[in-house]
């Protein structure tokens, strides 16, 4: 069966404020005409669909569009993420057509939707929403006290995907007793999976300081489609004492979230995987760039330089180091660089960044803001902004001594 494994889609986001509307578009415009050249039998999305649990309505109706035109060409199978309602992600299945699953429901883990392949090696495949250890905990509970009262789990992410991969373990294990054919199995996840490299771009799911899962806890399946983690990796899976061990990965997201993930190559991954074999290729397919994120640092001079002329059309950050701000610098930068989203300031002076002197309470409060002005700047206040400094400081002790 061959697939493509997809994440992190994160509709409705802007990059500091830039819309990213046309930017989603044009990967879900590349991802249908992907899933009909490659003959792929279905779609995987690993969650965080949306960028937030109550999303525009272009947002759905942009999502919607996607799903019926990938779904005239494959299966697709989508979860929820961190960042999705489960609830209204799952309000969508009833109204979808045969092709598209939406799995939503902590209670579902452990059923498998099985995907017929082209190729004559159909697959089982296990879709798990986001497991949030505060309610799943509770919902796959093993344990019962002596009135028949579940026994919660431990309030953690590992033991709530643990429970959760029994479940599906113990449905391969029947299907195999009742002697069904063998089949490929993929299990599709939302975590944090020990050894993943995580960038600034996506939202914290420490529960009581215990976010991570081991990789050991995906045993037993041929492939995990893992979607949380916006940089593509894979993640090395322990050796097995019997069978094989399973191909773990983070597809990544298909555009970047933050100038943290500057550097990343974004991808979908092609996949294909038999029953006999396993995973038998794992191809990364580079998603289209709607626009390239660049980083520039140095003077308002070096910046505006002609050594950063290919960054022209870039969405750029940009750091100054003037040891004084420059007149007009934003209006100037904005000029030569017309999708630039963030400047900085960062001051230096030929000998080195000043520190602050320490506060005390004996401290003169005109020195103290001297001294801020003078690590801000680089430079020491001029005699305008020292009168101004002393002026505004003798009006704050005479309204102090007049309450």
């Amino acid at each position: 069966m061959r697939f493509i494994h997809t994440s992190d889609w994160h509709l409705g986001r802007t990059l500091h404020g830039e819309d990213l509307f046309d930017a989603h578009q044009k990967f879900l415009d590349w991802l249908v005409s992907q899933v009909q050249e490659h003959a792929v039998d279905a779609v995987l999305i690993s969650g965080d669909v949306f960028d937030q649990a109550y999303a525009p309505a272009r947002s759905i109706e942009q999502f919607s569009d996607a799903l019926a035109r990938l779904a005239e060409h494959a299966s697709v199978i989508a979860t929820p993420g961190n960042h999705d309602s489960a609830v209204r992600l799952g309000y969508l299945s009833p109204l979808l057509r045969d092709q598209v699953t939406i799995i939503s429901r902590t209670a579902d883990a452990g059923q498998g939707v099985r995907v017929a392949g082209s190729d004559g090696h159909d697959a089982i495949v296990y879709p798990l929403p986001y497991l949030d250890p505060s309610d799943a905990r509770r919902v796959l509970a093993e344990d019962f006290d002596e009135d028949g009262v579940p026994v919660p789990l431990t309030r953690s992410h590992e033991a709530v995907t643990s429970a959760a991969m029994r479940r599906i373990r113990a449905d391969i294990a029947e299907r195999m007793t009742a002697g069904s054919e063998p089949l490929a199995t993929v299990v599709m996840a939302h975590a944090f999976v020990i050894g993943g490299q995580a960038s600034d771009s996506e939202r914290d799911i420490r529960v009581g300081g215990v976010d991570s899962v081991p990789a050991g806890v995906f045993s037993g399946v041929d492939y995990v489609a893992l979607g949380h983690l916006h940089g593509p990796q894979q993640i090395s899976a322990p050796a097995v004492s019997e069978g094989r061990a399973p191909v773990i990965r983070y597809s990544g997201s298909p555009l970047a979230f933050s100038f943290s993930e500057m550097n990343h190559h974004k991808s979908v991954c092609l996949v294909e995987v038999t029953a006999r074999d396993g995973v038998t290729a794992c191809t990364v397919l580079a998603t289209p760039i709607a626009r390239r994120l660049s980083h520039i640092e140095g003077t308002l001079e070096e910046v505006l330089s002609a050594v950063h002329a290919d960054k022209r059309d870039d969405w750029v950050r940009i750091v100054l180091t003037d040891a004084r701000t420059p007149a007009g610098y934003l209006s100037v930068i904005k000029q030569a660089f017309p999708h630039m989203l963030q400047v900085q300031r960062k001051p230096v002076l030929g000998g080195g960044s000043p520190g602050m002197a320490p506060m005390t309470p004996t401290s003169d409060p005109a020195s103290v803001v001297a001294d801020f002005v003078r690590y801000v700047t680089g430079a020491d206040p001029t005699d305008e902004e020292t009168s101004l400094i002393h002026e505004i400081v003798s009006e704050v002790n005479d309204a102090q001594r007049s309450a």
